[in-house]
């Protein structure tokens, strides 16, 4: 049986196509699993590799699949470098997009350059159970390391779906000022003068679970907010005030955050302010 590359490349770019779909429309889907690992690990590079390469001389099958691997395990990670100097940034869709960028701008040029070759030049992938014997030993140690490779991906695969990962469980705390930015908190206040923040909590633990914030200023109670329960993965912001008692430098806000009925504070973030 023989596939040639630029039926392989079409393959590939619609197999892209229906990763975006998928992870777009059905984002817990085992088929995001599925594609994904391919879509890494070996999509970038074989259609570099035939971009490159586009004779059959040039490499053989073996050393074109082995190639792809290989090449796609460089592709990545560099890809990855240029997103993080980038406004985008390292996510899941921005990876996603600049790497179907690269598979169909790389797939172009590798159609472009087997285009120009007779069907006798083009390559093709041949798919026999019964060449094993005309290979030489190069090839076959190609081949088992390929096969393992193939195997260890499956097994991959098959552990990912049948034991999905356990998310972390744990809480967002954060403080943000009276415009929901993180920066220009109230630092300078003349005494009798109110400051306010916005304190955000968001709850991961998988579990309703209740929560109840102490305001300290320099060890000092100044009020409390709570308890106030949130359900898994419900998000409370509001606005909070602090009324310093005396006049001084550098005196710190603190903002406890405790769970349930333990007494001891689950988490904690501070502030410090000038008082004249």
């Amino acid at each position: 049986m023989h596939i040639k590359a630029n039926q392989l490349i079409v393959i590939i770019n619609v197999l892209t196509g229906l990763l975006i779909l998928i992870i777009a429309l059905f984002p817990q889907n085992v088929l995001r699993i599925a594609l994904g690992l391919p879509f890494v690990l070996f999509f970038p590079g074989y259609v570099l590799i035939t971009a490159l390469f586009p004779r059959k001389e040039n490499l053989s099958d073996i050393e074109r699949i082995a190639l792809s691997f290989g090449l796609s395990l460089a592709v990545v990670p560099l890809n990855g470098l240029v997103l993080n100097y980038l406004p985008w940034g390292i996510n899941l869709n921005s990876i996603l997009y600049s790497l179907s960028i690269f598979i169909v701008v790389t797939s172009v040029a590798a159609w472009l350059r087997q285009r120009k070759l007779s069907e006798d030049e083009k390559f093709s992938v041949r798919i026999s159970f019964g060449s094993w014997s005309k290979q030489n030993p190069l090839g076959k140690v190609l081949s088992i390391i390929l096969g393992f490779t193939v195997v260890g991906l499956l097994g991959v695969i098959v552990y990912t779906i049948a034991v999905p990962r356990t998310s972390e469980q744990y809480t967002e705390f954060y403080v943000l000022n009276t415009e929901g930015k993180a920066t220009d908190y109230p630092d300078e206040l003349r005494l009798g003068e109110t400051g306010y923040i916005i304190l955000g909590v968001v709850n991961h633990e998988r579990q309703a679970v209740s929560y109840t914030i102490e305001i300290q200023i320099d060890g000092e109670s100044s009020g409390a907010v709570g308890p106030m329960t949130l359900e898994n993965e419900e998000k409370s912001e509001f606005i909070v005030e602090f009324h310093p008692q005396k006049i001084g430098e550098h005196q710190k806000v603190e903002f406890l955050l405790f769970r349930d009925e333990v007494v001891e504070p689950y988490l904690q973030l501070h502030l410090w302010i000038n008082v004249n």
